[in-house]
């Protein structure tokens, strides 16, 4: 599409945005911030735990064993003036909804004034754990006595953790009981309206529980985001970082099915336990529970903000560029773009997304899923600095800094026989997509680019000139990805390898050059070689120039792509 300037652009906004409130008043790419520790007075040096926000984000409500409760976990309700304001010391609801039994996870009606929660031998239950519910004639006034859901619902076996549609219409909770797929799974139960009687639980099915444990469940008010957590005694759903991990699920529509969950990456899951999750009303703000370092109880509340990408083309400025990718995709179930009203979408593009990109257009951003970046700028030292981390790579043997040689800038010259570069690592080919992109000029068969110390060469050139990956499958029997496009010619290439957890894929100057399926990738957890081998072998040393390495723990767009290459 033809170039946009950011006068015309606005002009655009601007027509649009007015002709949206003159008539009215699927999964996309979104990112986490910092997690922070909610801190006192929420947080307490007992346990606190099973977060979960009311539709108007004005009440936090939670599970505490604290001092002074009815039982040995009660739940507590901390209270702010508005969305902007800090939590007010939590107050414990008290002995008609809290028991001498167990009770917590507390899920709100749009409305405020019904409460659904769980509680654990609670008088006059069925199973071991409960649903029940209790409800408030305002929002100033006091919770009734609880009522039990009854059969239809419960069971002989666990019911608990659950989590009440914005509609009312569709409860979801975590259960233990007979026709499951694995230890406790994810169940629904449905109703035609509010004023209809529940009917029979139905599970998720093999495609979103497994045969660990999905315990947790948290709708957003959007009902498009199923955020899916564990429990302590497991088993754990496996590909995650620690010994329990936050998931979550998306769908189109509140008719489509649930697509398979996705681990919420490392930058909110640790080695530790991470439960619980729930996303604020405006999907902005991620909450849950953790037992990681820096809390100040056995296990505390923390936050983590939502954030949606919306530098479509990955060059560091929200523009014309990006608009014009949007455009292109209008109308479109097309998940870059995606954005709007929350983060992960809504299964099209429409006036919702521009509204998000609006919000942004001529900002600089950093790109979260950047880790590391050597622009490879320097006019001397030992150091060719990341830009964006602390993994500063030593330069050694036959390099020669070209500082305006470079294709942006500067770049290193290395000589072919001893020459490169060395960084720690970077990160786990086996653990999350990630993708891995630099501009190099020169080379010739058997040489390397990129590699990981004593495990695989990542982007390297084949004995004709081709670029090629030898970083390998989970198979017996996969072998290196080669394309048939020569990067060896003396001509400037961005060459890159982008892998999304079943593809493996090479590209030249913007162009996917060779693609394969595998199970997964073979981890390492070693530095990196810059200009050599994974085993710094004779021969393999690169001759030429390189520049502006970039590593991403994400699989890049195609609009993303073509953006570095240009």
């Amino acid at each position: 599409m033809k170039w946009l300037d950011d006068d015309r652009i606005r002009l655009l906004i601007v027509e649009v945005v007015v002709f949206v409130f003159a008539v009215s008043s699927a999964e996309a790419d979104f990112t986490f911030g910092e997690p922070t520790n909610l801190g006192l007075p929420v947080n307490s040096t007992s346990g606190d735990w099973m977060p979960r926000i009311s539709p108007d984000g004005r009440e936090l409500y939670f599970d505490s064993s604290r001092p002074g409760n009815h039982g040995y976990w009660d739940l507590y309700v901390s209270v702010r003036d508005n969305t902007n304001a800090a939590w007010g010391t939590p107050q414990n609801l008290g002995s008609a909804v809290n028991s001498s039994a167990r009770d917590g996870c507390a899920s709100l009606s749009a409305d405020g004034l019904e409460m659904y929660f769980h509680s654990y031998n609670r008088p006059g239950g069925r199973g071991g754990w409960d649903i029940w519910v209790t409800r408030r004639a305002s929002r100033q006034s006091a919770w009734s006595v609880p009522e039990n859901l009854g059969s239809t619902v419960n069971s002989y076996h666990m019911e608990g953790c659950v989590s009440l549609s914005s509609d009312g219409c569709e409860l979801y909770f975590g259960s233990d009981r007979p026709g499951g797929y694995g230890d406790v799974d994810i169940w629904v139960a449905s109703r035609a309206t509010t004023n209809h009687p529940w009917e029979a639980p139905v599970n998720l099915g093999p495609f979103v529980n497994s045969s660990a444990e999905e315990a947790t469940p948290s709708l957003s008010l959007d009902n498009l985001l199923l955020m899916i957590g564990g429990d302590v005694s497991g088993p754990h759903i496996p590909g995650g970082y620690g010994q329990a991990d936050l998931w979550a699920a998306v769908r189109t529509s509140i008719v489509d099915p649930w697509g398979k969950p996705s681990n919420l990456g490392s930058a909110v899951n640790s080695p530790s336990f991470e439960y619980a999750p729930t996303v604020s009303p405006d999907g902005t703000m991620l909450y849950f529970a953790s037992d990681r370092d820096g809390g100040i109880g056995d296990l505390d509340i923390w936050q983590a903000p939502i954030i949606p990408i919306v530098d479509f083309n990955g060059d560091g400025i929200v523009d014309s560029l990006d608009m014009c990718i949007m455009i292109d995709h209008w109308g479109e179930d097309y998940s870059l773009c995606d954005i709007g009203p929350m983060p992960w979408g809504d299964g099209v593009v429409d006036i919702e997304d521009l509204k998000v990109l609006a919000e942004h257009l001529f900002e600089e951003v950093d790109d979260p899923t950047l880790i590391a970046h050597w622009p490879i700028d320097e006019t001397e030292g030992m150091y060719a600095v990341d830009s964006v981390g602390e993994n500063n790579a030593m330069v050694l043997g036959g390099a020669i800094w070209q500082p305006s040689g470079g294709q942006i800038d500067g770049a290193l010259e290395l000589d072919g026989i001893d020459g490169y570069a060395i960084a720690n690592p970077v990160l786990n080919p086996a653990d999350d997509p990630f993708s891995i992109f630099t501009w190099i000029k020169g080379g010739a068969p058997g040489q390397v680019v990129v590699s990981q110390q004593s495990a695989a060469n990542w982007l390297t050139v084949d004995t004709e000139g081709n670029l090629m990956t030898e970083l390998k499958g989970t198979g017996r029997f996969t072998g290196p990805l080669i394309s048939e496009i020569v990067i060896a010619d003396g001509q400037w290439h961005r060459v890159g390898l982008v892998w999304n957890g079943t593809n493996r894929i090479l590209y030249v100057d913007g162009e996917a050059v060779a693609e394969d399926t595998l199970a997964g990738l073979e981890g390492s957890q070693m530095g990196l070689y810059i200009g050599v081998d994974k085993n710094y072998n004779p021969g393999t040393f690169f001759a030429g120039l390189i520049d502006d390495i970039r590593i991403y723990n994400a699989a890049l767009s195609a609009e993303q792509i073509k953006g570095l290459a240009q």
